[in-house]
């Protein structure tokens, strides 16, 4: 059984920079995001991972490889969220539509609810814990926040209370049989 998940979230592209919504769009990692991102082999060091999964967005997929996971296979399940037609646009900008708003709890039109990314995340969680050792994965900041949730068995929603910067190390795992998160946005 999958021991440990670790989470790490794409190095700093001009999007998350800027606080836009970036799903489908395939942005590169501006260059800082590539030099923290170089950074990443000496914090993953010291563990050895049974499998490693990227999104196929270049961002994550070029964090993985200056982690020193080139090889990483691609999971469509690791995906952002899509933010339909809230792509591109910061969430200031919805709540100038509709006060309030989050993606944790708003509706994304043109986008996926709650429930659709729990399901593809739910298949990550069960690819982990079937695994023979630690899972490693590359992927991007809501989708992550809520693979946690679901790790932990929490609704999606729940992602919410999980900040996450980009180029950042996270683990879950589990003591005394319960789903834990050992380290967060390290």
């Amino acid at each position: 059984m999958g021991d440990e998940l670790w989470l790490v979230r794409h190095g700093q592209t001009e999007w998350s920079r800027d606080g836009r919504h970036t799903s489908v769009t395939d942005l590169p990692l501006l260059p800082e995001g590539e030099e923290v991102a170089r950074g990443l082999p000496a914090r993953l060091a010291g563990t050895d991972f049974v499998q490693v999964l990227t999104s196929p967005r270049q961002r994550a997929r070029r964090t993985a490889e200056l982690a020193g996971y080139a090889d990483a296979e691609v999971d469509e399940d690791l995906v952002e969220w899509a933010y339909g037609d809230y792509e591109g646009i910061t969430t200031a900008e919805i709540r100038e539509r509709v006060p309030d708003w989050t993606i944790w709890s708003g509706p994304v039109p043109g986008g996926e609810s709650a429930a659709q990314v729990g399901e593809r995340l739910d298949r990550v969680v069960a690819r982990a814990r079937a695994a023979d050792g630690a899972t490693l994965v590359f992927a991007h900041g809501h989708s992550l926040r809520a693979l946690a949730a679901r790790w932990l068995g929490l609704p999606v929603s729940e992602g919410r209370l999980l900040r996450l910067d980009t180029a950042t190390v996270s683990v879950l795992g589990e003591e005394r049989g319960q789903p834990v998160v050992l380290r967060w946005n390290s």
